[in-house]
C-alpha cells in the first residue's frame, strides 16, 4: 500500500475538563457556606429587632434635646427624660424588677453596668427629683446637658442581661 494513500490523521487530545458541572463536594461546600450566611443574617436580624426599642429611645432623646435647645424648660425636659428612661428600661428588663423602683433604688438600678455613676453621683440624679419641684424654685443649676448625656449613656449601654 502506498503511504500517501493511507488515511492518517493528527493526534487529537481530549477536551480540557470544564468547571461546570461542579463536583458534588463543591455543592456541599456551597450549601454549608450558604447556610452559614443565612444563620449570620438571621442572628443579625434578631439583634437588630432586639435593639428596636433602643433605636426608638435614642431618636426620642434626640428630639427632646432639640426641643430643649429651642427653648423648652428644664422641668419638662426632666419629666420627659424620666418617662423615656422608664419606658425604655421596661423594654429590656423584667417589669417586676423595674416598674416598682423609685428614688435612690431606681437611680442605682440605672447605674448598673455603666463605667461611671451618672445617676447616683452625677447630673442624672436630678432626673428623679426635678420633675416634682415647683417651677418658681428651679434655678439654673439643673445641668440639662449632663442629664441628656447620662440618659444617652444608659440607652447606648446594654444591660448585663442583654449581653447573654
Amino acid at each position: 500500500m502506498d503511504p500517501e494513500q493511507i488515511p492518517l490523521r493528527d493526534l487529537h487530545l481530549p477536551q480540557a475538563v470544564g468547571w461546570w458541572p461542579l463536583a458534588p463536594g463543591w455543592w456541599i461546600l456551597i450549601a454549608f457556606a450558604f447556610a452559614g450566611l443565612l444563620y449570620l443574617a438571621y442572628k443579625q436580624f434578631l439583634k437588630w429587632r432586639w435593639n428596636a426599642a433602643r433605636r426608638i429611645a435614642l431618636s426620642e432623646l434626640a428630639r427632646l434635646r432639640r426641643e430643649y435647645e429651642q427653648g423648652a424648660d428644664a422641668l419638662a425636659l426632666a419629666k420627659e427624660l424620666s418617662e423615656l428612661l422608664r419606658r425604655s428600661m421596661l423594654a429590656y428588663a423584667p417589669r417586676a424588677e423595674v416598674a416598682g423602683l423609685t428614688g435612690d433604688r431606681w437611680l442605682e438600678w440605672l447605674d448598673r453596668g455603666l463605667e461611671e455613676r451618672p445617676f447616683t453621683e452625677g447630673p442624672g440624679r436630678k432626673i428623679e427629683s426635678l420633675p416634682y419641684v415647683r417651677p418658681e424654685s428651679v434655678d439654673n443649676e439643673a445641668d440639662c446637658a449632663g442629664m441628656i448625656e447620662a440618659v444617652r449613656k444608659r440607652l447606648k449601654t446594654p444591660l448585663a442581661e442583654d449581653l447573654a
